[in-house]
């Protein structure tokens, strides 16, 4: 059964998905409040008291209350991982290596980038369309990914080289979201991403994120 204390507030986004991933990935137990992004279900009374800013995900762990999914993963990888499951580098330059992609993941690829198609393209009807920003957008995701193929080690089987990581579950993530957008991926990524695919937990985390 799951915990009562461990509680992940949201599904059903490109960002909801890392918390139930990471969780997973730790073999933690826990629950879901089923809160989806700009429904009723982010104003109320319980959601708004556990984060104000009525944003999700966010994860209840006993006395500790956290959002913003790159801070779920970090904090569930620093307090949870073990030897068999490292979601974050005891080492410091490779720790180094983990908030360097954790920042690059989400500054340049997801806010600057996809999070502009989604709000100027997706949600026009709320943010207004704006087509030089799409446009503008796109061509930065494509230079950003672009970059990130010459940090990558295609050698390597994940982001930080041969250990799974939190940077994975950003990085992986991001790379979906970009596929749903219909936004070319470059192909140095393409075994990475069946390496993913074919994780367990990712497959797991896929069918509690996406329940429909």
């Amino acid at each position: 059964m799951a915990s009562p204390e461990r509680v992940v507030w949201g599904i059903g986004t490109g960002r909801t998905i890392r918390a139930h991933w990471a969780l997973i990935e730790l073999d933690l137990e826990y629950r879901i409040e089923v809160v989806r992004t700009r429904t009723p279900d982010m104003d109320t009374p319980e959601f708004v008291a556990t984060n104000p800013r009525r944003k999700i995900p966010v994860l209840v762990d006993g006395d500790v209350c956290i959002a913003e999914s790159s801070a779920i993963v970090t904090y569930l990888a620093e307090r949870y991982s073990a030897p068999e499951s490292p979601l974050i580098p005891a080492d410091i330059g490779k720790r180094a290596k983990y908030f360097e992609w954790l920042s690059f993941v989400c500054m340049e690829l997801d806010a600057t980038s996809l999070y502009v198609l989604r709000r100027h393209d997706d949600l026009t009807h709320i943010y207004g369309e704006a087509p030089q920003a799409v446009h503008a957008a796109q061509e930065y995701l494509q230079r950003m990914l672009g970059a990130a193929t010459e940090i990558f080690d295609p050698n390597a089987p994940y982001v930080l080289g041969d250990t799974f990581s939190g940077a994975d579950i950003l990085f992986a993530t991001v790379l979906d979201w970009t596929e749903r957008y219909n936004q070319p991926i470059p192909k140095a990524f393409d075994e990475y991403r069946v390496r993913i695919q074919n994780r367990p937990a990712y497959q797991r985390a896929m069918a509690i994120n996406y329940p429909s």
